[in-house]
């Protein structure tokens, strides 16, 4: 059966029309040449059954679903990368439904997912444990989450310098992005337990951005919930 909202979906509530385009172009030359590519297929393999992605984007992650998944349900706030999912969504071999909505009210049924997929999306949100609250929501008890993002770097220069961005110009220039969050400290917060985490730079290679420090990773929500 398609998917069909639980309630009347939203109005854009994100609008970065500028940055989507910067985005989209950069997102695409990082899965062809920094390596991204890779990291959505680890972070997406073993998936199954009903999914939900939260901050779909441009739709890059769509082609690295396996086939056991039977639906994508993806949410994506901002109109212009949503056009650009749509487009995605068509190549995709998986069936991928996006549509608007907010990570702080996704507008679908509670324990209706056998999994959630969070990447390069937490940075963004603007109220980090409500989104987090509402991605537990969703999914039915005992099931995943996985998640792909950048964060808090580990040593206190950088953290400093992130901390400084995040207060001033950052996440003006880049859609609501915020550098120095602690994705999985805001994880476990939100009730899940981590299952399995890598933390790595990137690039690998060169000098450190404020935006290097990522971590990908899975996370289950109890079964007692």
């Amino acid at each position: 059966m398609p998917w069909r909202p639980k309630r009347p979906l939203p109005q854009d509530s994100v609008h970065h029309p500028l940055f989507a385009r910067f985005y989209a172009r950069l997102s695409v030359r990082a899965d062809a040449h920094a390596g991204v590519a890779a990291l959505r297929e680890e972070l997406l393999a073993g998936l199954s059954g009903r999914v939900i992605e939260i901050g779909a984007g441009n739709g890059l992650n769509f082609a690295h679903y396996p086939r056991a998944v039977s639906e994508v349900v993806a949410v994506e706030p901002e109109r212009s990368l949503r056009g650009l999912a749509r487009t995605a969504a068509l190549r995709a071999e998986v069936p991928v439904d996006v549509v608007p909505g907010a990570a702080e009210a996704l507008p679908v049924k509670s324990e209706a997912f056998d999994g959630v997929v969070a990447s390069l999306v937490l940075c963004t949100v603007r109220d980090l444990p409500r989104s987090l609250a509402e991605m537990r929501r969703v999914l039915r008890p005992g099931a995943e989450l996985r998640f792909f993002e950048h964060g808090l770097a580990p040593g206190p220069g950088m953290a400093a310098v992130q901390q400084a961005l995040d207060r001033t110009v950052w996440p003006h220039l880049f859609g609501g992005c915020h550098t120095s969050r602690d994705p999985v400290a805001a994880i476990e917060a939100a009730g899940f337990r981590i299952t399995g985490q890598r933390r790595f730079r990137l690039p690998e290679r060169g000098p450190a951005l404020p935006t290097s420090y990522c971590v990908i990773g899975s996370a289950r929500r109890p079964l007692d919930d």
